[in-house]
């Protein structure tokens, strides 16, 4: 018969429940936050097992340790709407339940073992690249606060810092001192982080091929690997347009009303924007790729960006629709090891 167990995890101790195929509750038990006490205690409940934990700080290795001891493992959305008693165990009995009646609210992908190193330099590299905006970010603020216009980037810089910092009082320039001093250690940082990411992801043959795609550097094709791990995991490229975040939702409700040749279906707004579970990262990879290629004036997808401005398409939804193109033809090439052909991907009108 086969166990379903729900995994609560937490940074000391794990609550493990375990449900038979009727939904019955068979146990639970608290085990250390530990590897081998993990496999232990999971290899001590007949097969075949399958085992549900949520997404999480521990969850990608929770996955890689405990998937070779259960014949099936899922990783699932947190699921932030319950309602009632809350413990632990209840949350490992919920997850053991959903995944023996079919209810998690959502699967999500893991691939622990492929371009394990090149994810962890693609997160670090983020955080740091997030750490360098919020200093420059608090360093705009110190001046704009004591009433100093700081414009353009000429106030990260070191050509005219010190002309910056002399427009500040004297109590202050202390503050932006160190506030500098942070920024300066931080983009020394950010690029020995970037050379490592990069270093990294070109010892995989398909990024070569992927920074031949229109506005993909190789930063951003560091990201997408790391973030999509394989393109066959998407059918079609709009299963990819969803999963980052271009596709357009539509809902609608009481479309018919009852006329004289009976009921007709009337006209209702049914858009309702783009939808809101998506990966962040590959949003913003694709949508800062679009801004890349529109600096081009010549490049064919520019070309199609201007046409679709004179049509009347509104500037969000045209380069909506370009970020798209460029998201569907780097899952094209990933999937077909190709180069991008200029020729053969041109926008005709």
């Amino acid at each position: 018969m086969s166990r379903y167990i729900g995994l609560d995890a937490h940074a000391t101790s794990c609550t493990l429940a375990v449900v038979g195929k009727s939904g019955r509750r068979l146990g639970s038990q608290v085990v250390e936050t530990n590897g081998s006490a993990l496999v232990e205690a999971i290899k001590a409940i007949p097969r075949p097992r399958h085992l549900c934990i949520e997404e999480g700080t521990q969850s990608a290795w929770l996955y890689e340790v405990l998937s070779p001891v259960v014949d099936e493992m899922v990783v699932t959305q947190q699921n932030r709407k319950s309602t009632g008693n809350k413990s632990d165990k209840l949350d490992s009995f919920g997850l053991a339940t959903g995944l023996c009646k079919g209810t998690l609210p959502r699967r999500i992908y893991k691939a622990p073992q492929r371009f394990a190193e090149l994810r962890a330099l693609a997160h670090t590299y983020t955080k740091i690249a997030w750490d360098v905006a919020r200093t420059r970010n608090r360093l705009k603020s110190l001046y704009m606060s004591r009433g100093v216009h700081a414009t353009g980037k000429s106030v990260y810089g070191t050509a005219k810092r010190d002309e910056w910092l002399s427009l500040l009082p004297t109590t202050y320039r202390s503050s932006a001192s160190l506030l500098y001093a942070e920024l300066d250690q931080m983009v020394e940082l950010k690029a020995e982080a970037r050379e490592q990411l990069v270093k990294e992801s070109h010892r995989h043959d398909i990024s070569h091929v992927l920074e031949t795609c229109p506005g993909l550097g190789e930063v951003r094709v560091a990201q997408v690997i790391s973030t999509v791990i394989t393109p066959h995991r998407f059918r079609t490229a709009r299963q990819y347009w969803s999963y980052c975040g271009f596709a357009i939702v539509m809902r609608s409700s009481s479309d018919w009303v009852q006329g004289s040749r009976g009921f007709e279906r009337k006209a209702v707004l049914s858009t309702r924007g783009l939808n809101r579970q998506f990966n962040r990262v590959l949003k913003e990879v694709y949508k800062s790729a679009v801004i890349s290629v529109l600096k081009d004036t010549t490049h064919p997808l520019t070309l199609h960006y201007e046409r679709l401005l004179a049509a009347g398409t509104k500037p969000p939804n045209a380069r909506l629709t370009i970020a798209r193109k460029i998201a569907a033809l780097s899952l094209a090439m990933w999937k077909n090891e190709e180069r991008y052909d200029p020729e053969r991907h041109t926008t005709h009108r």
